[in-house]
């Protein structure tokens, strides 16, 4: 147990702001801020969780790169959006699978941004192939879907996310199936609620690890499912 603060009340602050000013005249004056209070925090958090998640499993990876790890840039890809603010109004960080490529493999995530604070779990929007082989999973064996996506020590912390579904279900699998509304989806996604109290008290990481590994078994299922070890 640690009693280090990683993320302070700055942080936050300066999220707002940036929601206020969302310019990249404003974001140049105010890099500085940017660059103490949510950058080197989240690399600092990075580097600190990943003994911890080496323990949860050796197969994720805390990546304390300023560009390409854990931490998401601030910047935001407009070159197809409607809305062309410059810049994110909230800091996130993704613990991937080593075997991973993008955001969508198995992975830990933490969101921080005012009012609007989470963990997260699991696999958004997996490619069609992976999705067909956690469907396939979940048909084979739905006791250990029941146990992984439904057990107290994983509903206890996290929620299943309603996330994107398809409307009728998927072909080739029986609409009948107990866990249909499951094998519906498009994301495999769980999340719990912080608060900003919650991120910046001392031995916030210790809290969020224990969340990670309430996370184990259903991350385990999913990796299973893939084919990528745990």
């Amino acid at each position: 147990m640690t009693d280090i603060v990683h993320f302070r009340p700055t942080t936050f602050t300066f999220l707002r702001d940036l929601a206020a000013n969302n310019d990249r005249e404003w974001f140049a004056a105010n890099k500085e801020r940017y660059e103490t209070d949510v950058k080197g925090a989240g690399i600092e958090f990075i580097s600190d969780f990943g003994p911890r998640l080496e323990k949860i499993s050796p197969h994720f990876v805390a990546d304390t790169r300023g560009v390409g790890g854990s931490l998401f840039r601030i910047q935001r890809d407009t070159r197809f959006a409607k809305d062309k603010t410059p810049y994110k109004t909230n800091t996130g960080m993704q613990f991937r699978h080593e075997a991973a490529k993008d955001v969508h493999a198995p992975g830990f995530y933490l969101h921080l941004e005012p009012g609007a604070c989470f963990a997260g779990v699991g696999m958004w929007q997996p490619d069609t192939a992976s999705l067909t082989k956690i469907r396939d999973a979940i048909v084979a064996d739905p006791a250990a879907w029941k146990r992984a996506a439904y057990g107290k020590r994983f509903t206890d912390v996290f929620t299943l996310s309603e996330g994107d579904r398809l409307k009728r279900p998927p072909r080739g699998y029986d609409a009948d199936h107990p866990y249909i509304d499951d094998l519906r989806r498009r994301d495999f996604t769980a999340g719990t609620r912080l608060t900003q109290k919650q991120v910046t008290s001392p031995g916030f990481i210790d809290d969020y690890a224990r969340m990670c590994k309430a996370a184990s078994p259903y991350m385990k299922f999913l990796c299973d499912a893939v084919g990528v070890p745990f």
